[in-house]
C-alpha cells in the first residue's frame, strides 16, 4: 500500500559474523591492554623462593588447631556471624519493601510521585559495599557486631528494595484493576490483589540475600565488626596458621549449611 514503508531487511549472516569478530577483537585487546597496564611480575611469582613460602604457607593452612579453648572462642564467633546475617536480612527485608511500595507504579494510572526518589535512595544504599558501610558505622558505633548488622542490613535494603520493586510493577494488573473499578483502595488492593502475588518471589529473593550475607558477615569482622572475620584477622595477624585455618574451615562448613538450608527453602516456595 502507498504510503507505507518498506520492512527493513534483517542483517545478512556474513555482516552479523563480521559484528561479532570485530566485538571479540575489541575484547582481547582490552584484555591485552589490561594486562599490559598492570606490574605483574609472574617471574616473581613463580620463582623457587616464592613457591617454597607457598608451599610452607599450604602446609601449615593444612594442619588446623583442635585445641579445646581455641574451639570453645570459634564457636560464639560462629553464632554471631550466623546472628548478623540473620538479623541483617531481616531488617534488609522489611526496609526493602517499605521502600520497594513507593518505589513501584503499581497500575497505569498511578502518578507515582515518590519514585524516583525512592529509586535514587535505593541506589545510593546498594552502591556502598558492605565494607565501607562497616568501616563508616565502626566509627560511630565501635567495634562488635551492631556495626557489622547494620552494614549488612543497609547494603541489602537498597538490594532487595530494587528486587522487590520490580517485582510488584511486574505483578499481573487484572485483579487489581477488578477491585479498583469496585471502589476499593489502594491499600486494600495492594494487600488483597498484588502482595499475593509476588510473595514467593519476594521470599526467594530474600533467601538469596541470606546466603550472601552470610559469607559478607564472616568477611565482615576483618575491619572489627565481630564474627568470625574478627577471628580470623587477629589470628591471621599473628601469623598463627593452624587457628587460621580452623576458622577457614568454620566459614567453609557454615557457608555450605545456609545455601544449603536457602536452597531447600526456595524450593519449597517454587513448589
Amino acid at each position: 500500500m502507498a504510503g507505507m514503508a518498506d520492512p527493513v531487511p534483517p542483517p545478512s549472516w556474513r555482516s552479523l559474523r563480521l559484528r561479532v569478530a570485530a566485538f571479540l577483537l575489541a575484547l582481547l585487546g582490552l584484555v591485552g591492554l589490561s594486562f599490559a597496564s598492570l606490574d605483574l611480575q609472574w617471574g616473581r611469582f613463580f620463582g623457587p623462593q616464592s613457591l617454597a613460602r607457598m608451599g610452607r604457607f599450604a602446609g601449615e593452612l593444612l594442619s588446623p588447631s583442635l585445641d579445646g579453648r581455641f574451639l570453645a572462642r570459634l564457636a560464639p564467633a560462629l553464632l554471631e556471624t550466623v546472628a548478623m546475617s540473620v538479623v541483617g536480612t531481616l531488617l534488609a527485608a522489611l526496609g526493602g519493601l517499605l521502600l520497594a511500595l513507593p518505589a513501584s507504579r503499581t497500575h497505569a494510572g498511578d502518578p507515582a510521585r515518590w519514585r524516583g526518589p525512592s529509586r535514587l535512595l535505593l541506589n545510593v544504599l546498594r552502591s556502598v559495599p558492605e565494607l565501607m558501610w562497616a568501616a563508616l558505622l565502626l566509627i560511630a558505633a565501635g567495634l562488635g557486631p551492631f556495626a557489622g548488622t547494620m552494614a549488612l542490613a543497609l547494603h541489602t535494603t537498597g538490594v532487595l528494595g530494587r528486587l522487590f520493586a520490580e517485582a510488584i510493577e511486574n505483578a499481573a494488573p487484572e485483579p487489581g484493576f477488578a477491585l479498583r473499578v469496585r471502589g476499593v483502595g489502594e491499600a486494600r488492593v495492594l494487600a488483597y490483589a498484588v502482595l499475593p502475588q509476588v510473595t514467593p518471589q519476594l521470599l526467594s529473593y530474600t533467601l538469596y540475600r541470606w546466603e550472601n550475607n552470610i559469607r559478607a558477615a564472616a568477611v565482615l569482622g576483618v575491619v572489627g565488626a565481630g564474627g568470625l572475620g574478627q577471628l580470623l584477622a587477629f589470628h591471621l595477624g599473628l601469623f598463627q596458621m593452624a587457628e587460621t585455618a580452623t576458622i577457614l574451615a568454620a566459614m567453609l562448613v557454615l557457608v555450605l549449611a545456609v545455601d544449603g538450608a536457602s536452597h531447600g527453602l526456595r524450593r519449597l516456595l517454587t513448589r
